[in-house]
């Protein structure tokens, strides 16, 4: 989709949908009341015939019989200004209502809103138009995507059109990144193996000449020690795959940011096998990996001026004869044994040898990012990421991040007092710590690898798919680390 920030005269803006706002009292903003005196106030009409529902993010789409616009599609706010939240609302109603469409302006940057600017109008506006512009068609043999080619975020002036630019600019790479990560999310286990990933990873680095990307095979990791990682691989016929994006787009010497994800393509649990009902979904159980690879795609296509490693530690999780068992000790990259007493929470054992890993090339910070525990879906329901963090000042970056984009995340403890749950009598550690504080044991698992550097851990079981009827990858947390990692730039 092609996005673009512009000073635009509605009366003369031809397109196939403006996108108006109309306020609790059925009043326009400018460009609304210019297009309904040129449509001889039927606009208002409509509106005082209740046509346009009450509640704000309401929308009713008007076919236009004169004016530059051929249709209008009113979209209802509260009270003015509005806040931060509605305005996300109003942004991804009114870009729902027009996915259909070729192209579409939109004018709901002259909503006044609490306390933000015009870049992030026009940010919130962008990605609210990309994200419902994605559809997965791949599978599917009739399948079209949604025709919107087009889309205008309107600037009130040409003072304001560099900041309203640069919300675009940053809303569509944010959006193209997350859907990446929706895409390869929504692939099924038989097409997105680890093979797959770390063929994309290398089709990525030959279209772009900052970004190189390393990837390890069994043998390689084998011989590095990688025992936790491949006590999970070797129950697959499937080869393992560690991966990484190495993008050099900031100064030459700078620690690079490390993002490291959890890529398990498909998670039956291994023999501590998973209910089948519903295990069809866990094919999203590389949505960490996938959302690596969407920031990824998004910092190269931006040329975004900073240092990023992308790891991807991916492998399937299976059942077979050569599958680790409930009491097998494994040995880590780093030497620290491990108890494994469920095959299930199989995520903190790749982790843990990536995030060993990671500390070669001499982060700045690391933040990995798993569907790593049912218990955060627990803790947090679908709405926030769990955020754990071994530095107060890195945690208050990435919750920011997340307040601005509406991809949000919750700080969860990682107090010393949890880490006596991972006693064994048997190894340095064991895998999980028992029912209660499930997502917490689990980071402060990962924890003890992150010991040498600045460490963040997203938990993101919750907030990385919907089920039901919406099925489907969200391409959270892409946003958010987009977001952190160009504040930092």
């Amino acid at each position: 989709m092609q996005f673009t920030a512009k000073v635009t005269d509605i009366s003369k803006q031809r397109s196939a949908c403006a996108i108006l706002a109309v306020d609790n009292k059925n009043r326009f903003t400018d460009s609304g009341s210019i297009l309904d005196k040129a449509n001889g106030g039927n606009l208002a009409k409509l509106l005082k015939r209740g046509d346009l529902g009450s509640a704000a993010g309401s929308t009713l789409l008007v076919p236009t019989l004169d004016g530059s616009a051929e249709r209008v599609l009113l979209v209802r706010t509260s009270k003015t200004p509005v806040s931060a939240t509605e305005f996300r609302k109003l942004a991804s109603a009114s870009a729902n209502g027009v996915k259909s469409l070729k192209d579409a302006t939109s004018y709901l940057s002259e909503v006044s809103v609490e306390g933000v600017d015009a870049t992030w109008q026009a940010q919130q506006i962008t990605l609210a138009a990309g994200l419902a512009g994605y559809k997965f068609t791949r599978c599917h043999s009739d399948a079209k995507p949604y025709p919107l080619a087009k889309f205008i975020v309107h600037a009130a002036d040409k003072k304001q059109l560099k900041a309203t630019q640069k919300g675009v600019d940053l809303g569509s790479g944010q959006a193209m990144g997350s859907n990446i990560a929706r895409e390869l999310g929504n692939l099924p286990g038989n097409i997105c193996t680890p093979s797959y990933l770390a063929s994309e990873a290398k089709a990525l680095a030959k279209k772009h000449a900052k970004l190189t990307t390393t990837v390890l095979d069994n043998k390689k990791m084998e011989s590095l020690g990688m025992g936790a990682f491949m006590s999970v691989a070797k129950g697959s016929d499937e080869p393992a795959a560690m991966i990484a994006m190495n993008y050099k787009g900031g100064k030459t010497g700078q620690k690079p940011i490390v993002l490291v994800g959890k890529g398990i393509t498909f998670d039956t649990g291994g023999i501590s096998l998973k209910p089948g009902m519903q295990m069809d979904e866990m094919k999203f159980d590389m949505c960490g990996a996938a959302s690596v690879f969407g920031v990824m795609n998004a910092l190269v296509e931006m040329n975004a001026p900073v240092n990023v490693v992308g790891v991807v530690a991916a492998a399937e999780n299976m059942p077979s004869g050569r599958a680790s068992k409930p009491g097998d000790i494994v040995t880590s990259m780093s030497g620290k044994t491990i108890e494994i007493l469920n095959t299930d929470a199989e995520g903190r054992l790749v982790l843990c040898d990536a995030l060993t890993w990671a500390g070669k090339f001499k982060p700045s910070v690391v933040i990995d990012v798993a569907t790593l525990t049912g218990a955060c879906v627990i803790a947090l329901g679908n709405h926030a990421t769990g955020l754990y963090a071994n530095q107060d000042k890195l945690a208050d970056e990435l919750l920011a991040a997340g307040e601005t984009t509406g991809d949000r995340a919750w700080r969860m403890p990682l107090w010393d007092e949890y880490q006596p749950m991972l006693n064994s009598n048997f190894a340095d550690m064991q895998n999980i710590g028992g029912r209660e504080a499930g997502s917490v044991t689990a980071a402060c698992f990962l924890a003890r690898f992150a010991e040498d550097y600045n460490w963040a851990h997203l938990d993101i079981a919750g907030s990385a798919w919907k089920s039901g009827a919406a099925k489907g990858a969200t391409g959270r947390p892409v946003p958010l680390l987009l977001q952190y990692i160009l504040n930092k730039k």
